[in-house]
């Protein structure tokens, strides 16, 4: 339910406002526009506490949400949320392409990594830190020596980076030491993960479980939003169908009633959904069609001694040839690229 204030309503008004809202086991999230205040209730709202916010005199109206997921949603903020990274801005006209290896191996290797994406003209890296895997005895990632990593990326290079976070425990850490935090396909409904990573100021990117519906997505994300961080990013990275010649299928369908439904940024994760380096180019030409904000790609220097995901990960000369392809497309779809 939304409350939309009066112009004149003073903050003493307001702070009353939000005191009738809490006794009634309610949660008021205001937002200040620039000639009035919204306040959004949260919880299991009822008509007759409708008619008696509508009473007062300095409430102009009072309307229902009526999708389930209230703060994604375009009902609660029509205008498209820009989750701003630096100067890199997500959600607006400019397309943004995060590439970088799967996860962190070595300082050489992540040095190389980055100077390679620097040198072609993007802002953000990708790398994880902590890796969930499929098998107790493959690569789990190098872990808070793979942040101080990623950090030491940072202050030597200047690019921004990006990480996976798993566990409640290592998410201040990791806010501290990376640009964005990323909860994986499978915590996308890890809720106490969720929960926390909405408690840190620093962006999110949430990706798209492998079975989870639209829907579920979506309120995976109003966790985070719920609990204070209001700068996440979508991400789409292929769910799992019958289809067994490729790793996952891409749902391009979602990207375009995603960007309908909220007003997040969306991007997408070929890599994932391809399984496989050739396909990421057909797939991110797509993505930029169906409306999304950027790509989040995989770049090894050597993808065949990559410790994970080297089948799917750029060759660097691939991923030069990839942004020549992206460009093109963007200037077909009228978006510039970031």
């Amino acid at each position: 339910m939304i409350i939309v204030l009066k112009p004149q309503a003073t903050p003493e008004q307001v702070e009353n406002l939000k005191g009738m809202i809490q006794e009634k086991k309610l949660n008021p999230v205001p937002f200040e526009g620039e000639e009035r205040i919204v306040i959004h209730v949260l919880g299991d709202t009822r008509e007759e506490y409708s008619k008696a916010w509508k009473a007062l005199d300095f409430v102009e109206n009072v309307v229902p949400i009526l999708r389930p997921y209230k703060l994604s949603s375009k009902e609660h903020h029509a205008l498209k949320t820009i989750v701003r990274v630096g100067d890199v801005k997500f959600g607006d006209t400019e397309f943004v392409v995060i590439a970088g290896p799967c996860s962190v191996e070595s300082e050489e290797q992540i040095m190389r990594a980055a100077n390679i994406i620097k040198g072609m003209g993007l802002k953000i890296m990708r790398a994880s830190a902590f890796k969930p895997r499929t098998s107790p005895y493959s690569f789990q990632g190098l872990g808070i020596e793979g942040l101080k990593l990623l950090k030491q990326v940072r202050e030597e290079t200047g690019i921004m980076v990006e990480t996976e976070i798993m566990d409640v425990r290592d998410v201040p850490i990791a806010a501290d030491h990376v640009d964005i935090l990323r909860v994986g396909a499978r915590n996308m409904q890890n809720f106490d993960l969720l929960k926390e990573v909405g408690k840190v100021d620093c962006p999110v990117i949430l990706k798209r479980g492998m079975s989870a519906t639209v829907k579920e997505f979506i309120m995976a994300a109003e966790y985070i939003l719920y609990n204070g961080n209001k700068n996440v990013i979508l991400c789409e990275r292929g769910i799992r169908t019958f289809e067994t010649a490729y790793r996952n299928t891409l749902d391009i369908c979602a990207v375009a009633l995603l960007k309908q439904e909220t007003h997040l940024p969306v991007i997408v994760d070929p890599s994932h959904a391809a399984g496989g380096r050739e396909l990421v180019f057909p797939l991110s030409k797509a993505a930029i069609a169906a409306g999304a904000d950027g790509l989040l790609v995989e770049m090894h220097p050597e993808p065949e001694k990559a410790f994970s995901d080297g089948d799917q990960s750029l060759y660097p000369e691939q991923l030069a040839r990839l942004l020549k392809d992206v460009k093109r497309v963007c200037a077909a779809v009228d978006r510039s690229f970031g």
